[in-house]
Protein backbone atom coordinates (compact mmCIF):
# COMPACT_ATOMS: atom_id res chain seq x y z
CA UNK A 1 0.00 0.00 0.00
CA UNK A 2 1.38 3.60 -0.80
CA UNK A 3 1.22 5.89 2.21
CA UNK A 4 1.67 8.96 3.10
CA UNK A 5 3.88 10.10 6.25
CA UNK A 6 3.66 12.58 8.92
CA UNK A 7 6.43 13.54 10.96
CA UNK A 8 5.84 15.75 14.08
CA UNK A 9 9.14 17.37 15.61
CA UNK A 10 9.90 19.21 19.03
CA UNK A 11 12.79 19.54 21.08
CA UNK A 12 12.70 16.03 23.71
CA UNK A 13 10.13 14.18 21.74
CA UNK A 14 8.46 13.65 25.01
CA UNK A 15 5.66 16.56 25.21
CA UNK A 16 4.50 18.32 22.08
CA UNK A 17 5.63 16.27 19.29
CA UNK A 18 4.28 12.86 20.68
CA UNK A 19 0.98 15.29 21.62
CA UNK A 20 1.04 15.85 18.14
CA UNK A 21 1.43 12.60 16.42
CA UNK A 22 -1.17 11.10 18.87
CA UNK A 23 -3.57 13.33 17.99
CA UNK A 24 -3.32 13.38 14.39
CA UNK A 25 -3.48 9.78 14.89
CA UNK A 26 -6.65 10.05 16.23
CA UNK A 27 -8.27 12.25 13.56
CA UNK A 28 -6.91 10.21 10.64
CA UNK A 29 -7.62 7.11 11.79
CA UNK A 30 -9.92 6.63 9.18
CA UNK A 31 -7.28 6.45 6.72
CA UNK A 32 -4.46 3.93 7.43
CA UNK A 33 -2.36 5.11 4.35
CA UNK A 34 -1.14 7.58 7.14
CA UNK A 35 2.03 6.84 8.79
CA UNK A 36 2.87 8.92 11.46
CA UNK A 37 5.78 9.39 13.59
CA UNK A 38 7.55 11.85 15.84
CA UNK A 39 11.33 12.84 16.43
CA UNK A 40 13.14 15.78 18.83
CA UNK A 41 16.24 17.95 17.73
CA UNK A 42 17.46 16.67 20.64
CA UNK A 43 15.17 13.52 21.93
CA UNK A 44 15.37 12.01 24.69
CA UNK A 45 16.16 8.89 24.13
CA UNK A 46 13.93 6.36 25.47
CA UNK A 47 11.59 8.12 27.63
CA UNK A 48 7.89 8.60 28.15
CA UNK A 49 5.86 11.23 27.86
CA UNK A 50 5.71 13.39 31.37
CA UNK A 51 2.28 12.51 33.18
CA UNK A 52 1.03 15.93 32.64
CA UNK A 53 1.38 15.17 28.58
CA UNK A 54 -0.11 11.64 28.77
CA UNK A 55 -2.84 13.29 30.61
CA UNK A 56 -3.58 15.52 27.68
CA UNK A 57 -3.33 12.86 25.18
CA UNK A 58 -5.71 10.57 26.85
CA UNK A 59 -7.89 13.81 27.58
CA UNK A 60 -8.30 14.09 23.97
CA UNK A 61 -8.06 10.72 22.56
CA UNK A 62 -4.90 9.63 22.25
CA UNK A 63 -2.61 6.81 23.18
CA UNK A 64 0.28 7.79 25.27
CA UNK A 65 1.38 4.52 26.63
CA UNK A 66 3.35 3.19 23.88
CA UNK A 67 5.37 6.60 22.81
CA UNK A 68 9.56 6.47 23.60
CA UNK A 69 11.44 8.99 22.59
CA UNK A 70 14.02 9.12 19.58
CA UNK A 71 16.50 11.67 18.09
CA UNK A 72 15.57 12.99 14.96
CA UNK A 73 17.70 11.36 12.13
CA UNK A 74 18.20 12.72 8.40
CA UNK A 75 16.76 9.17 7.58
CA UNK A 76 12.96 10.70 9.59
CA UNK A 77 13.16 13.94 7.30
CA UNK A 78 14.10 11.78 3.99
CA UNK A 79 11.18 9.51 4.14
CA UNK A 80 8.74 12.03 5.39
CA UNK A 81 6.11 13.77 3.18
CA UNK A 82 4.88 16.56 5.46
CA UNK A 83 7.21 17.24 8.47
CA UNK A 84 5.26 19.28 11.47
CA UNK A 85 7.55 21.42 13.74
CA UNK A 86 6.12 22.15 16.94
CA UNK A 87 8.29 25.82 16.70
CA UNK A 88 10.40 28.15 14.07
CA UNK A 89 13.30 26.98 15.84
CA UNK A 90 12.97 23.01 14.94
CA UNK A 91 11.74 23.94 11.62
CA UNK A 92 15.17 25.64 11.34
CA UNK A 93 17.23 22.77 12.84
CA UNK A 94 14.95 20.38 10.29
CA UNK A 95 15.97 22.53 7.66
CA UNK A 96 19.82 22.72 8.73
CA UNK A 97 19.73 18.74 8.67
CA UNK A 98 18.21 18.83 4.97
CA UNK A 99 17.62 21.83 3.29
CA UNK A 100 16.00 19.99 0.93
CA UNK A 101 13.01 19.99 3.44
CA UNK A 102 11.87 23.14 3.45
CA UNK A 103 9.27 22.29 1.04
CA UNK A 104 7.12 20.27 3.15
CA UNK A 105 7.82 21.62 6.67
CA UNK A 106 6.27 23.65 8.28
CA UNK A 107 5.22 24.47 12.12
CA UNK A 108 1.90 22.93 13.07
CA UNK A 109 0.50 26.10 13.47
CA UNK A 110 2.05 27.93 10.45
CA UNK A 111 -0.03 24.98 8.16
CA UNK A 112 -3.06 25.84 10.43
CA UNK A 113 -2.72 29.26 9.24
CA UNK A 114 -1.63 29.11 5.75
CA UNK A 115 -4.85 26.53 5.17
CA UNK A 116 -7.28 28.69 7.35
CA UNK A 117 -9.08 30.22 3.63
CA UNK A 118 -8.85 27.72 1.53
CA UNK A 119 -12.20 26.36 0.20
CA UNK A 120 -13.27 23.38 -1.76
CA UNK A 121 -12.42 24.90 -5.02
CA UNK A 122 -8.57 25.44 -4.02
CA UNK A 123 -9.17 21.51 -3.88
CA UNK A 124 -9.12 21.43 -7.51
CA UNK A 125 -5.74 19.66 -7.80
CA UNK A 126 -6.97 16.81 -5.11
CA UNK A 127 -10.42 16.43 -6.63
CA UNK A 128 -8.82 16.04 -9.58
CA UNK A 129 -7.43 12.59 -8.42
CA UNK A 130 -9.45 9.48 -8.23
CA UNK A 131 -11.50 8.93 -4.81
CA UNK A 132 -9.11 6.07 -3.80
CA UNK A 133 -5.64 7.28 -4.46
CA UNK A 134 -5.75 9.03 -0.91
CA UNK A 135 -1.87 9.59 -0.99
CA UNK A 136 -1.98 11.56 -4.10
CA UNK A 137 -4.41 13.78 -2.90
CA UNK A 138 -2.97 14.13 0.58
CA UNK A 139 0.15 14.96 -0.96
CA UNK A 140 -1.10 17.89 -2.78
CA UNK A 141 -2.16 19.42 0.16
CA UNK A 142 1.62 19.91 0.69
CA UNK A 143 2.44 21.92 -2.40
CA UNK A 144 -1.03 23.91 -1.78
CA UNK A 145 0.10 25.01 1.63
CA UNK A 146 3.80 26.18 0.53
CA UNK A 147 2.29 27.85 -2.03
CA UNK A 148 0.23 30.08 0.32
CA UNK A 149 3.57 31.31 1.89
CA UNK A 150 3.41 35.10 1.21
CA UNK A 151 0.23 35.05 -0.02
CA UNK A 152 -1.36 34.85 3.76
CA UNK A 153 -0.96 37.54 6.21
CA UNK A 154 1.68 37.15 8.93
CA UNK A 155 1.09 36.09 12.47
CA UNK A 156 0.65 39.32 14.26
CA UNK A 157 3.30 38.27 16.49
CA UNK A 158 6.14 35.45 15.26
CA UNK A 159 5.50 33.74 18.44
CA UNK A 160 1.60 32.55 17.04
CA UNK A 161 3.22 30.29 14.62
CA UNK A 162 4.92 28.23 17.65
CA UNK A 163 3.51 25.82 20.48
CA UNK A 164 5.27 26.79 23.73
CA UNK A 165 6.71 24.53 25.44
CA UNK A 166 5.71 23.15 28.78
CA UNK A 167 8.67 20.95 29.79
CA UNK A 168 9.46 21.34 33.42
CA UNK A 169 6.90 23.84 33.96
CA UNK A 170 3.48 24.15 35.60
CA UNK A 171 -0.01 22.36 34.56
CA UNK A 172 -0.68 25.37 33.62
CA UNK A 173 1.65 25.75 30.62
CA UNK A 174 0.85 22.12 29.53
CA UNK A 175 -2.87 23.46 29.15
CA UNK A 176 -1.98 26.25 27.24
CA UNK A 177 0.51 24.30 25.42
CA UNK A 178 -2.21 22.28 24.48
CA UNK A 179 -4.78 25.04 23.85
CA UNK A 180 -2.03 25.76 20.71
CA UNK A 181 -1.79 22.87 19.40
CA UNK A 182 -4.94 20.91 19.31
CA UNK A 183 -6.77 23.77 16.70
CA UNK A 184 -3.76 23.14 14.69
CA UNK A 185 -4.76 19.60 14.44
CA UNK A 186 -8.36 19.78 13.95
CA UNK A 187 -7.51 22.31 11.19
CA UNK A 188 -5.13 19.81 9.86
CA UNK A 189 -7.61 16.86 10.09
CA UNK A 190 -10.55 19.18 8.69
CA UNK A 191 -7.86 19.78 5.54
CA UNK A 192 -7.22 16.20 4.72
CA UNK A 193 -11.03 15.34 5.28
CA UNK A 194 -11.83 17.99 2.59
CA UNK A 195 -8.82 16.46 -0.11
CA UNK A 196 -9.85 12.93 0.68
CA UNK A 197 -13.50 13.60 -0.02
CA UNK A 198 -13.56 16.30 -2.46
CA UNK A 199 -15.35 15.80 -5.98
CA UNK A 200 -17.15 13.00 -4.25
CA UNK A 201 -20.95 12.91 -5.62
Amino acid sequence: MNTFSILTVCSGNICRSPLAEQLLRVGLAAWPEVELASAGTIGLTGQGMPPQAADLSRHFGGDPSNHVAQVLTEEHLATADLVFAMSREHRRAIVELVPRAIRYTFTIREFARLISELTDDDLEEAAALPLDDVVGRFSTLVGLAASQRGAVAPPVSADDDDVIDPYRRSDEVYVESAQQLVPAVNAVVALFRSAATVGQV
